[in-house]
């Protein structure tokens, strides 16, 4: 029997590897446009379980179709007594998420659009998900069918507990629902895991679709649908009602008729309108597509007549950046990388300051909630700086106006702005009020840093020059405090303090080169040069008192311990030719043999890793082998971790075992190795919209 058994899994084996023939994200993007409003499936297919918001929360979506007169499930757990058609492949593209389906009968292509378009601002900023259908025959006969799909008024709220409300309209050509909280208190909480519960949901669709709609609890949507292919009437409305007495649902109804061999297409827009953002110290500010429509209507009434348009060219994009993404780093780095496209955009939130200027904020997602941390927009930066100049100074400008405003008053940068979507004034470690628990050489060298790699990209340092003054603060608080760091918190600090930190000196090395490459830009020559030669020497310091044999160390008094130099890839970025090569080639050569079955550790001090981190120091490598060797192991973490979330970057290499974090913006960093090719880097950072204009002053309360 043993010997049966044996053969058995022979031969079964290479069925079961046909059964997995594509990329299994942890969790796929569905619906992603900021920390809001952003909607997962955190499965191998898509009927396995209900769509979720990235924290977890239930917010559920399901699709139906009936094929002459039978009901099968598309998208959702439930109905759980209907038979799921069966899913066939899965890709995720940068902008698109496409799953396709098929039985005997018919095959059928579900499709998630997120307009995520670099290039056009006021695209980007459009929160507006299209979800197409395309079905046709597969056996050459013609069939009845039917579409549904339901969005449930879970993405509405906080919590179940809660009540709904909801309406219908016209607008034009499109017929649409919406559905929002019962009381409407705009910017009415801050937080981590928790969700907007104000402003409202739409479901629209185009009139010349024939399209059904209804609101009613989801059991009787789906009861009737499936028995009867037939849209159950909508509940009449009167007041506000609970959730969690009705589970009630935005349901449309398409009937297609008979769909032959030659493809028969429907889509819908999925859009949330929260009226305001984020609350930026005294301002409210809007949503940046606001600045050109005043209503959700207007809005979706423009993306329905751009809907064409906006497909052909999402599709364009991705298969442009993928080509390119490949070039750089292979297949599983380009999969990586549109895994991560859409993620890193639904950490933001893009606005318009009072002057009417471009402010994008990042959340700390599953980490404490703050809004934009400066070790959090760090390892993003390579996606701003690659695709867009104008996002990267939006990024910027509050980090460094509130750093020269009267309620900063440390020589230092802040980690953070408060509690996302409050953009009011430090709350991490001692808060603006002590310099207990912050982390100065670290936010200090990120921002410098960042400053540089914008005037490289840009072949100027006006938006330096703007903020000069800072800088100039910071660069000294580096040179007195930066080569030898005191016991002081850094981004790694997951392990403890840590004292005489290797890789924030190097850090700081790279900053103040930087530093001197910004004055040589604006024309301090005499300046830059002293810097330079500083930066020089420092550099010969570095690498006497790091040396341990084939590698460096963590920290200069910790002989026999060892951690990844990430922040040397900056070197090499921004042509600064500070450290020697050889340095950098013994350094990966000794990453190679330390790295376990998921990625490269952290340090020597535990078995857990960051992936963006690891995309950093792979991309130390001189050739391409070296780097898919340090690289592709993150690929693996993302295919075989058990925690079924948005792309976590904090795990254990050993097992793929999510160690905490998940949907962060943190991810954009995996891009850097495409910062390290000067052309493709132009070329995409070319395609970036910019600005022109003066951002509103802070109103300090």
């Amino acid at each position: 029997m043993k010997n049966l058994f044996l053969l058995f899994l022979f031969f079964a084996a290479p069925l079961f590897a046909q059964q997995k023939n594509y990329f299994r994200p942890p969790s796929v993007p569905l619906i992603t446009h900021d920390p809001y409003f952003s909607v997962w499936s955190s499965a191998d297919r898509l009927t396995d379980r209900e769509t979720t918001h990235w924290t977890g929360a239930n917010q559920p979506m399901h699709c139906i179709v009936q094929i002459d007169g039978t009901a099968f499930r598309v998208m959702g757990a439930a109905p759980s007594y209907l038979t799921p058609l069966k899913q066939t492949n899965l890709t995720v593209n940068p902008t698109r998420t496409i799953y396709q389906f098929e039985n005997d009968k018919i095959k059928l292509a579900l499709t998630f659009i997120n307009p995520l378009l670099p290039g056009n601002l006021d695209v980007l900023s459009r929160p507006v998900t299209y979800i197409c259908w395309d079905v046709n025959s597969k056996d050459g006969k013609l069939h009845d069918v039917k579409l549904y799909f339901d969005i449930g008024a879970e993405i509405a709220v906080d919590n179940t507990d809660q009540k709904v409300k909801w309406d219908y309209t016209s607008i034009g050509n499109l017929k649409a629902m919406k559905v929002g909280s019962g009381e409407q208190k705009i910017l009415g909480k801050s937080g981590d895991n928790v969700r907007i519960d104000w402003g409202y949901a739409y479901l629209a669709a185009a009139e010349d679709q024939q399209p059904l709609m209804s609101v009613n609890k989801r059991n009787i949507l789906h009861k009737m649908f499936a028995k009867e292919g037939k849209l159950a009437g909508p509940e009449k409305y009167s007041e506000p009602r609970e959730l969690k007495d009705g589970n009630y649902s935005l349901g449309v109804m398409f009937d297609l008729g008979e769909v032959g061999q030659e493809k028969v297409d429907r889509w819908v827009m999925v859009a949330y309108d929260d009226i305001k953002s984020i609350r930026y110290f005294g301002s409210d500010l809007i949503p940046w597509w606001r600045h050109n429509y005043k209503t959700m209507e207007q809005l979706l009434l423009q993306s329905s007549f751009e809907y064409n348009k906006i497909k052909r060219e999402c599709e364009k994009f991705d298969n442009e950046l993928t080509h390119d993404l490949k070039f750089a780093g292979g297949e599983k780095y380009s999969k990586m990388c549109a895994l991560a496209y859409r993620q890193c955009f639904a950490a933001h939130k893009l606005t318009a300051d009072d002057n009417g200027m471009p402010l994008i904020f990042p959340k700390e997602n599953f980490s404490n909630g703050c809004i934009s941390t400066v070790d959090v927009i760090y390892p993003a930066s390579p996606f701003f700086l690659l695709f867009s100049p104008a996002l990267t100074k939006a990024m910027l400008e509050p980090v460094l106006d509130y750093a020269a405003s009267s309620r900063w008053k440390f020589p230092f940068a802040p980690h953070d702005l408060g509690t996302y979507p409050y953009a009011t004034g430090q709350v991490y470690g001692g808060g603006e009020k002590s310099e207990e628990d912050q982390m100065p050489v670290e936010e200090t060298g990120n921002m410098i840093i960042m400053v540089t790699a914008l005037a490289k990209v840009e072949g100027s340092a006006d938006f330096a020059k703007a903020h000069w003054n800072i800088l100039e603060k910071w660069a000294d608080y580096l040179l007195a405090k930066g080569f030898d760091p005191e016991n002081q918190l850094c981004t790694d600090d997951f392990a403890g303090h840590l004292a005489h930190n290797i890789n924030l000196s190097a850090k700081t090395i790279i900053a103040i080169a930087g530093y001197s490459v910004l004055c040589d830009m604006l024309g301090m020559k005499e300046k830059s040069l002293v810097l330079r030669i500083t930066a020089e020497d420092m550099v010969k310091d570095w690498v006497k008192q790091s040396d341990d044999g084939d590698h460096t160390r963590l920290a200069f008094d910790r002989p026999a311990t060892w951690s990844q130099k990430y922040n040397l890839v900056w070197d090499k970025i921004l042509n600064l030719n500070l450290f020697p090569g050889a340095i950098v080639e013994r350094e990966i050569s000794y990453y190679k043999k330390m790295q376990a079955e998921f990625g490269l550790p952290l340090d020597s001090r535990e078995r857990y890793t960051k992936n963006d981190w690891i995309t950093w120091t792979a991309s130390l490598a001189d050739n391409q082998n070296d780097f898919k060797t340090l690289f592709n192991p993150v690929y693996g973490f993302a295919e075989n971790t058990p925690q079924r979330v948005p792309l976590s970057d904090w795990y254990i290499t050993d097992n793929a075992y999510q160690c905490a974090f998940q949907a962060r913006s943190v991810v954009g960093g995996f891009f850097i190795k495409v910062l390290r090719d000067k052309n493709i880097w132009k070329k995409w950072a070319g395609k970036g919209t910019d600005v022109s204009g003066h951002w509103a002053p802070l109103k300090l309360n």
